[in-house]
């Protein structure tokens, strides 16, 4: 069942994050240097562990950079990589930025972003997502940018997007739906947010690949919450939280890969130690309510 799971580099490969804790999981020292010995150190355990999809985006820092100086030729020809274009990370390696990152899904932004991937990871990933697709972006109507990315996805290379915000659904509906390029999908998905998941079943049932992230509600499912509704319970039951959470995303049949976004050998070993119980359903919140609360994390 480890290969079920995945790691994602969004906390390792900067310095800022919006996770609950993040900045007591990090020492204070978060130089360059500090951040690539620990996430190679992660992606050692990760992959002694049987974890065999890493996933990384432009936006997250160095995380592709990272990744890249990690891969060994005998690595890649067993593992699955899957990255992101379409934000920029702007924070200059600082905590204290005012924007850490900037959206911009135009057909330039690709042509930008695409070398930037095969250079820090050394070749193609085999996913190419367009990053946090919402129903706001103008990606979906954008036909020469469809037709660029149909040009890579007849290369070989697995195009699709994630998605993100309170109309998951109906944003990966109208993908599928184009018939187009997209044949892979990266959605939130969790015990406090499951608006997606009859979207996301369907896009599994029409041969796509789906993928899991947030599982934890950065943060929000572990112990790092405090004793929430959802934490007692777990407690009740003589479970970590975070196991808990995993475990009940990894139960969704058309979840073909959920994403740990651990940063501590602790996190990465109690992710993998998931416990898979009942639907959980007396804790899902509204998507608004939820993504309210999810843009309200500060960055730390």
């Amino acid at each position: 069942m480890t290969a079920r799971i995945g790691l994602g580099l969004a906390a390792l490969g900067r310095p800022g994050y919006i996770n609950l804790g993040h900045d007591e999981d990090l020492p204070p020292a978060r130089a360059v240097e500090d951040l690539r010995r620990r996430t190679h150190d992660l992606l050692d355990r990760a992959w002694h562990a049987g974890v065999r999809y890493f996933d990384a985006a432009r936006s997250y820092g160095l995380a592709e950079t990272f990744l890249g100086e990690w891969l060994t030729p005998q690595r890649r020809t067993e593992l699955t990589i899957g990255s992101k274009w379409g934000y920029t990370y702007v924070a200059d390696w600082r905590t204290d930025a005012g924007t850490h990152e900037v959206k911009d899904h135009s057909l330039a932004t690709f042509e930008r972003q695409w070398p930037e991937t095969l250079q820090a990871l050394g070749g193609p990933p085999d996913f190419y997502l367009v990053h946090s697709l919402t129903s706001d972006s103008p990606a979906l109507g954008d036909k020469q940018l469809l037709d660029r990315l149909q040009e890579l996805a007849d290369s070989g290379v697995r195009v699709g997007l994630s998605t993100s915000g309170p109309h998951q659904a109906e944003t990966l509906r109208t993908a599928i739906e184009l018939d187009g390029p997209f044949s892979a999908v990266q959605s939130t998905w969790n015990v406090l947010e499951t608006s997606a998941g009859a979207a996301l079943a369907e896009a599994h049932d029409a041969g796509w690949f789906v993928v899991v992230k947030e599982v934890v509600a950065n943060g929000r499912l572990t112990a790092k919450a405090g004793e929430t509704p959802f934490n007692a319970f777990a407690h009740q039951h003589g479970v970590a939280p975070d196991s808990l959470a995993i475990g009940a995303a990894v139960a969704q049949p058309w979840a073909d890969v959920v994403l740990s976004g651990a940063i501590t050998a602790q996190q990465l070993a109690s992710n993998l130690a998931f416990h898979v119980d009942g639907p959980l359903v007396e804790f899902v919140q509204q998507p608004d309510e939820y993504w309210t609360e999810r843009s309200a994390l500060p960055w730390i």
